[in-house]
């Protein structure tokens, strides 16, 4: 399984706003503190062997990741439904502000034994609690509980227990998608056909060369900082970016990065991306809008971003499949649900966290016009909802194709620390200012992340 670095609250929060560029308490028969889980007494049922038992009843608290201010309506909704559902039963929601030390504060609960029952998590908070026992292992306590979800996603959503073998700890909640989105008249005037959009990454640098001899200046392909593709365009060309466990760089290693680099080099050379955009934080949402990109933002998002803003150049957006390359699949990184093993009501919590994760609640979320996310679970991606496109409207035609990609896509999305992306960004800009070989360029980089992950980045 390829191994996950994401930090900080990686969410999906950028994609879900159109605006966006407790303890476990008592009932239900758990928590005698027969054993252990995490250096917590809990009942028995909760580890070891065996299906979770016990009664869906008692009181439970719920934790979401910044959702409350914009989506209180939506999970009241939930929690009623589910207490309507289980008699007896009592959900506390919180919400937690999802900062940059959201996973550290979360570990210090679990570790404290007040890990809220049910909780939404990220990948690095997912690792850390497995790791350390604190979630429920779904593969003995759930059977099946994989069911509803696409068979990429599900296999793909595994993290290391304490032994290091790989388990189902967490459910897969919503995640953001990817597509090809681009200017149709500019890729005409390129000479290039909208119908026939890359299939790979360094396809995509033969039509951007072909843009930047025609264009003569007046607009470019993509921009040039090179922490805008890093390391997105690597997993997609089946480049291994890191070791399995996460500890060690090897993208220098592998020929094809060499081929990347040198690309990007021809690229800013020939004047298919702005000069000035190097190493610039320029918006490409705001470029693109102005009519003087090729290719747009990945994300579905971006679309709606447009089409407010931009609607003259959003009537000649087109979309398609973001190209799979050497992969065969994209990536993504998922929101999670947690069942805490310390939960005082394992059965309660555990039934919740699937009621919430279901097909139906999570296509009825989808369906918020204040949201743009992706479900988990076949059955919401195979809703007319997201099947259906009606004329040639540009978002919904990327919303179908999103979600046919999200039966496909894995969640095994590796994102680089903010000093591991400029110390990488910074000696490929080198090689694309000619200053250094992509192969040294990428050799220096290298090294420089690989001490960054010893210093703990």
């Amino acid at each position: 399984m390829r191994a996950r670095r994401l930090t900080g609250s990686l969410t999906c929060l950028v994609a879900l706003t159109l605006t966006a560029a407790g303890c476990g308490l008592s009932g239900g028969g758990s928590g005698d503190g027969s054993a252990t889980a995490g250096g917590c007494k809990v009942a028995k049922d909760n580890v070891g062997s065996g299906k979770l038992t016990g009664e869906v009843k008692g009181k439970i608290t719920f934790q979401t990741t910044n959702l409350k201010k914009d989506f209180s309506g939506y999970f009241n909704g939930v929690i009623k439904a589910f207490e309507k559902a289980h008699p007896g039963t009592s959900v506390k929601w919180i919400d937690d502000p999802g900062d940059a030390t959201f996973t550290q504060r979360l570990v210090a609960d679990a570790q404290a034994c007040t890990l809220p029952d049910v909780v939404n998590i990220n990948v690095n908070t997912a690792i850390a609690l497995t790791k350390n026992g604190y979630l429920l292992n779904l593969d003995k306590k759930a059977p099946g509980a994989g069911k509803p979800f696409t068979t990429s996603m599900w296999q793909s959503s595994t993290y290391a227990d304490s032994s290091g073998t790989d388990v189902h700890s967490v459910l897969p909640w919503y995640s953001g998608g990817i597509v090809q989105t681009f200017n149709d008249d500019l890729l005409k005037k390129a000479g290039l056909d909208p119908a026939k959009p890359p299939t790979t990454i360094l396809g995509l640098f033969d039509d951007a060369e072909k843009i930047a001899k025609v264009s003569d200046g007046k607009y470019y392909a993509f921009l040039a900082n090179p922490s805008l593709r890093i390391p997105a365009d690597w997993q997609q060309m089946g480049i291994k970016v890191l070791t399995a466990d996460g500890k060690k760089f090897t993208f220098a290693d592998d020929p094809k990065t060499a081929q990347w680099v040198e690309g990007m080099t021809r690229l800013y050379k020939a004047g298919a991306m702005p000069r000035d955009s190097l190493s610039s934080n320029q918006d490409p949402s705001t470029v693109y809008g102005q009519g003087k990109l090729v290719y747009g933002s990945t994300n579905p998002n971006f679309l709606r971003f447009i089409q407010q803003n931009n609607p003259s150049v959003y009537k000649k957006t087109g979309v398609a499949r973001y190209m799979l390359d050497a992969l065969g699949h994209t990536v993504g990184a998922p929101q999670y649900i947690g069942t805490a093993s310390t939960s005082k009501n394992a059965s309660t919590a555990l039934a919740f966290a699937q009621f919430l994760t279901n097909a139906q609640n999570q296509l009825e979320w989808a369906k918020d016009p204040n949201v743009v996310i992706f479900p988990s679970t076949t059955a919401s991606l195979n809703d007319p909802f997201f099947q259906s496109v009606q004329g040639d409207d540009p978002f919904a035609e990327a919303r179908k194709i999103v979600a046919s990609d999200r039966k496909t896509a894995t969640a095994d999305e590796i994102a680089l620390t903010p000093g591991e992306l400029n110390a990488v960004s910074a000696q490929v800009q080198l090689a694309m200012q000619g200053k250094k070989s992509a192969q040294d360029a990428l050799d220096e980089a290298q090294s420089k992340a690989n001490a960054l992950i010893a210093q703990g980045s």
